[in-house]
């Protein structure tokens, strides 16, 4: 077995395990466990460590000022400058939240990337030339998964209020506009599940992605594969009551943790892989998410012609001016032939 089938093995055995174990002790009679305890903790440690990681980020010092540019920097009045150049080089923090916003709304870093490798020379074969590719299939892959996973996670909050919001509800209206299955067919189930298979079939068809990628970045896509997965058979194969499934996480809402009778154990199994993906979130690489906020070559405006930027590392001083160096050796440099400010004589009158 080589490293990718170990790695891959390790995974995928940790997300069928976490299923076991979750349907297993359904069947024990474990629901409190797997529908209250289980829940409250996750809850706790996605919290916990949200604010742990957001606090130390905040407090991490920046000693230089680095922000990724890629256009024409504000310079004389006349070198003209596009908006593309005032977003991938902004002045001000203005343009900065603009920029933040392309970021995170759009990927618009992923969207220019670029994937360079080396290939034979059709003219040469014996040959290898340097060739540049478009990688849009990674940016539609992973735009895709985000906004589907969004707006699933939007749609699941019709569990958590009563009565349900409107605008939550025509999410789901807009979401289940293509009615050709009962139930209602969801766009965003089969769009998260290809974005999924995409992502992770990129890794296992590139050398180069098998070689870096570890267990730990098979893992959550097994693991939202599996949520996805169970959701999806509860949905549309393997009926569950709904309205117990709503009172359920009432209860866990409000504080007042009931175990309603006839909910299904997939369910249980759905929940718990929820609340693996949300423990682990906050210690894990998922966690880019709110860290692009932090990144200093994101949130920085380009002004380093202009602006001072001050290293917060930098301890206090005690400099030693000029004059005061000339008071201290003021003679000795004078005896030396070494132009000083002020001639001794003087120097001594205005002390007098």
């Amino acid at each position: 077995m080589n490293f990718t089938q170990r790695h891959i093995t390790v995974a995928l055995a940790a997300v069928l395990g976490l299923i076991a174990v979750a349907y297993v002790g359904v069947q024990g009679n474990l629901q409190l466990l797997f529908g209250v305890v289980v829940p409250y903790l996750a809850l706790l440690l996605f919290f916990e460590g949200i604010i742990y990681r957001v606090i130390k980020w905040a407090r991490s010092p920046v000693p230089f000022k680095i922000p990724t540019t890629a256009g024409q920097v504000k310079s004389l009045p006349w070198v003209p400058r596009t908006l593309g150049d005032k977003l991938d080089n902004p002045e001000s923090k203005a343009w900065v939240l603009g920029r933040m916003a392309l970021e995170v709304l759009a990927f618009r870093s992923l969207f220019r990337n670029t994937r360079t490798e080396l290939v034979p020379d059709p003219k040469f074969p014996e040959k290898a030339r340097l060739v540049h590719w478009s990688y849009k299939w990674l940016w539609l892959g992973a735009i895709a998964f985000h906004y589907a996973f969004l707006i699933i996670v939007l749609r699941h909050l019709r569990f958590f209020f009563e009565p349900t919001p409107h605008a939550i509800a025509l999410l789901g209206e807009i979401d289940g506009f293509w009615q050709f299955f009962i139930p209602t067919f969801y766009l965003t189930d089969i769009i998260i599940v290809l974005a999924l298979l995409y992502l992770l079939g990129r890794r296992l068809a590139n050398a180069n992605l098998r070689y870096i990628t570890l267990a730990s970045d098979y893992f959550p896509l097994f693991l939202i594969l599996g949520i996805v997965s169970t959701g999806i058979l509860m949905r549309y194969f393997f009926k569950t009551d709904i309205t117990a499934v709503k009172q359920l996480i009432m209860g866990l809402v409000s504080l007042k943790p009931v175990i309603p009778a006839g909910i299904s154990p997939l369910f249980y199994v759905h929940l718990f892989l929820v609340c693996v993906l949300l423990a682990y979130f906050p210690y894990s690489k998922l966690l880019h998410a709110p860290g692009v906020f932090f990144s200093p070559t994101r949130n920085l405006p380009g002004d380093n012609r202009w602006a001072l930027h001050v290293n917060p590392w930098n301890y206090p001083v005690k400099f030693h001016p000029y004059m005061e160096y000339e008071d201290q050796f003021r003679d000795a440099m004078y005896e030396a032939g070494i132009p000083v400010e002020k001639e001794p004589e003087t120097a001594e009158v205005e002390e007098e």
